[in-house]
């Protein structure tokens, strides 16, 4: 036995060493290349802290972290950082482009060699035989595969920092509705507060005679309505919390240490210039060069697809060798073979098809991604810009202006010249006046964040309208 194994080292040496030079060059995934370029890419979105956690070390570290975000008011910037280091929805997206490019690169190499060996023993004779078979047409094609395999590693890289990019809008977003609701329930504590005191006013002047019953009834409605109103509110600040702890992968012990600003930041003094949104290049896109990539995987796919389709070639190297135990004689064979895989009933013209069809569709999604990277810009700067000038109009006419009207009528009510009535309602007026106002900056916060995503080329789209400025929009990511 020991002979036919040094007699199997000739035949396997060449293709051993072969195989070793081939496989040195096959395309491999360096996954913290990746999360570097992405960190890259989009700073201003990973604030350079995208990592994957592998080890129970880096998870400790990531909850020390944690809990030191949490120990102060949780502003936008801390949210985002909250969640990358805390969210295991990132994590799990990051580990399955991580399985993505390696499947990616495996469609570079080359499948392993097979082996075969066979003993067989008659009345007169022992006879050995040895294959080790690879295939040829695969060595032949690796510089095609290993081509189409670095554009889809390409490919998996970009799709990872679109999803980084939605993930953290999704965030971002989520903390503004949060934030905006939990200030609006406050302001709607106020409006139930002042009508109640209507109402149990009413109720008492109706009792002495000085209110008939319709006069109590309408108090009695606007209190009925500022309750509902409260509710409502009061809803949907505790389900835009739970978006935003479900965003941040919170625990329910970290939950407990969530604490939201009062308010959402202030406008800025000016707005993003259009001329600042329109100088981003469209080479530079996210949504560009992941169609580019597309397309450039698919094209090298096809020209693999021309070879393959039609035949498939394999080559073995063969070491036989048969001993007489009559003579005590041995006959050695050596000798290769080759199989070819014979196109008699399919001749591969529809995988060229297909592949030709796959090819062309990736062409037109490219060129159609190039024509609508700039309308999508500029709707989500309409969007923006009407939301800025609609929340700056709220801010610096339509509060003060109710602010002015409920300082005269406190004048008027000191004069006597109107009642306690008036002057609540007054009170109301003004306070709803302050909600449709959070409403407005709700949703140019919710813009920002929508433009700076399409401004990176993951387009992103808020609607601004009249329900949004009344306080019951919300906006949502179309991709």
């Amino acid at each position: 036995m020991s002979r036919v194994f040094q007699h199997l080292r000739y035949c396997c040496l060449l293709p051993s060493l072969l195989l070793m030079v081939i496989l040195s060059g096959c395309a491999s995934v360096n996954f913290d290349q990746s999360l570097a370029k992405t960190n890259h890419d989009a700073a201003d979105f990973t604030q350079g802290q995208l990592n994957l956690t592998q080890t129970k070390e880096q998870r400790e570290k990531l909850e020390r972290m944690s809990g030191e975000i949490l120990q102060k008011p949780l502003s936008q910037n801390d949210a985002v950082l909250l969640a990358l280091v805390n969210s295991p929805e990132l994590q799990a997206l990051l580990a399955q482009n991580w399985a993505d490019a390696a499947n990616a690169a495996q469609a570079g190499r080359i499948a392993n060699p097979v082996f075969t060996f066979e003993q067989l023993r008659s009345a007169n004779e022992i006879e050995f035989s040895s294959l080790i078979a690879f295939g040829l047409l695969d060595l032949l094609t690796l510089p095609q595969r290993y081509n189409k395999a670095q554009r889809m590693i390409e490919q998996t890289q970009l799709q990872l920092t679109g999803s980084v990019v939605d993930h953290i809008t999704l965030v971002r977003q989520a903390w503004i509705r949060a934030v905006a609701a939990q200030q609006s329930l406050f302001y709607a504590r106020q409006v139930y507060e002042a009508a109640e005191a209507s109402a149990e006013l009413a109720r008492q002047l109706q009792a002495v005679g000085n209110f008939n019953k319709l006069q109590r009834a309408r108090q009695q409605s606007f209190y009925a309505d500022a309750a509902t109103q409260r509710a409502v509110i009061q809803l949907t600040a505790a389900a835009a919390k739970e978006e935003l702890v479900r965003r941040l992968g919170l625990t329910d012990d970290q939950v407990k240490h969530l604490v939201l600003p009062d308010r959402l930041p202030d406008l800025p003094g000016e707005p993003i210039a259009p001329e600042a949104a329109g100088n981003i290049t469209k080479a530079a896109r996210l949504d560009i060069r992941l169609a580019h990539a597309e397309y450039e995987s698919a094209a090298r796919a096809q020209g693999l697809t021309d070879f393959t389709s039609i035949t498939d070639i394999e080559l073995g190297l063969r070491y036989d060798s048969t001993k007489d135990k009559i003579d005590d004689t041995k006959d050695i064979k050596r000798g290769y073979e080759v199989s070819v895989r014979v196109p008699l009933f399919d001749w591969g013209d529809a995988q060229r098809d297909a592949m030709n069809a796959r090819t062309l569709a990736a062409a037109n999604r490219l060129e159609a991604t190039v024509r609508a990277a700039g309308s999508h810009l500029r709707q989500s700067y309409a969007a923006y810009r009407t939301a800025y000038d609609v929340a700056r109009h709220y801010s610096d006419e339509v509060v003060p202006l109710r602010k002015t009207i409920s300082e005269e009528n406190l004048l008027r009510y000191n004069g006597m010249l109107i009642g306690v009535f008036e002057l609540l309602a007054d009170a109301r007026d003004q306070i709803h006046s302050v909600i449709a106002a959070i409403a407005a900056a709700e949703q140019f916060w919710l813009s920002d964040a929508a433009l700076q995503a399409s401004l990176l080329g993951k387009p992103t789209v808020t609607s601004v309208g009249p329900r949004a400025v009344a306080g019951n929009g919300r906006s949502e990511v179309q991709h």
